[in-house]
């Protein structure tokens, strides 16, 4: 049975290591990864538009892994649509980036959930095994902190490098053409990078289970024996 102190250290780690699956699930299902405001560019042409006019053909665009949605302005007042990435918009982005980036999401909430298992395991037992032990939930952590990382790597690179949100924004638009002003990382994507500092967080709160604390010890009292002659005095 282990010690009250690798009991509280390893229901710790469970803990961290749930917070992070719900974080990963979180951010693979919701629409933020990307949020940023568009320009109708063919709209400001048409009319020559200055820039006190501009805010009349500016909109806004919100997307994650597969789903979004856009507001579309160019004269006629506002428009929002739908984006979904599957199954056609996919054909006009770079589908490998895109899939491996859900892939990795997967494996790393895999690799959490082993991690979250092992936990468990090592607050209930002694493991006969080091893999089984604080070892394994280092490996545990750091994989899934690692594909973590790959992850909303590997989503910054489909966005910088592959102008995704470019791509994005003008699926089926074949009257407008619509510019990307600024775009910024929304809160889905930062809690994938928030997954990925909760492992390396609980690595460090495997780490204090290697410290032993000192049994508290009392001291017993010692019975005073008194003897016939203290009797007499």
């Amino acid at each position: 049975m282990p010690t009250l102190w690798k009991r509280i250290v390893f229901s710790i780690g469970a803990i961290l290591c749930i917070g992070s699956v719900a974080l990963l699930v979180v951010a693979l299902f919701t629409e933020r990864w990307i949020i940023g405001t568009i320009l109708c560019q063919t709209g400001v042409d048409l009319v020559n538009a200055s820039n006190l006019e501009l805010a009349q053909f500016t909109g806004d665009i919100y997307y994650g892994l597969f789903q979004g949605g856009k507001t579309r302005k160019c004269g006629l007042g506002s428009r929002h649509y739908k984006i979904y990435i599957f199954p056609n918009l996919i054909k006009k982005l770079n589908a490998g980036l895109h899939m491996i980036i859900i892939f990795f999401l997967f494996i790393a909430i895999g690799f959490a959930l082993v991690s979250l298992a092992f936990c468990i395991y090592n607050a209930r037992k002694v493991p006969y095994q080091s893999v089984k032990g604080p070892l394994g939930l280092y490996i545990w952590n750091f994989i899934a902190a690692l594909f973590c990382s790959l992850s909303f790597a590997s989503f910054i690179a489909a966005v910088r490098c592959h102008q995704l949100t470019e791509r994005v924004v003008n699926f089926r638009e074949n009257l407008f053409h619509l510019v990307v002003l600024e775009e910024s990382m929304g809160f889905s994507f930062w809690l994938c990078v928030a997954s990925a500092v909760t492992h390396g967080a609980n690595m460090l709160v495997v780490a204090l289970s290697s410290i032993h604390l000192p049994k508290i010890q009392t001291k017993k009292q010692q019975q005073s024996t008194a003897s016939g002659d203290d009797l007499l005095y």
